[in-house]
């Protein structure tokens, strides 16, 4: 069953001069992984991890090193989650999550579908 989908779009080059103002941004957004990609790499994982929190439906016990945008060998792209963000996905009883990126004409997109048993007040499982 589907437990939530986000979806975010980013603006590329806005978020060029965002990290060339503010290149800290990049410690405290990305895993260490994705610190290596290219702007227009990161605009998308950006986009995926806000995504990924609408499809969570907020962003309490998420933190953003703790959601890795990450490939399969096909180049598919998949979430390596870990930490209290692992927990936060686990204990909303979501057992998969889908993503799809995209990045042309100056614009970053992802798409996110979680799907799971779902959970309903204080934890109990639907």
């Amino acid at each position: 069953m589907i437990v939530g989908i986000g979806v975010d779009l980013v603006d590329i080059p806005r978020f060029e001069r965002a990290i060339s103002r503010t290149p800290r941004l990049i410690e405290r957004l990305f895993a260490p992984a994705e610190r290596l990609l290219k702007p227009h790499s990161l605009a998308a994982r950006y986009a995926a991890k806000e995504a990924l929190i609408k499809a969570l439906g907020g962003s309490d016990g998420v933190h953003w090193t703790d959601i890795e945008v990450a490939s399969e060998p096909s180049g598919r792209p998949v979430f390596a989650l870990s930490g209290s963000t692992a927990s936060v996905v686990a204990a909303r009883g979501i057992t998969a999550v889908h993503l799809s990126l995209s990045h042309d004409a100056g614009l970053a997109t992802a798409y996110v579908v979680a799907e799971g048993r779902g959970v309903v007040a204080e934890g109990n499982p639907s």
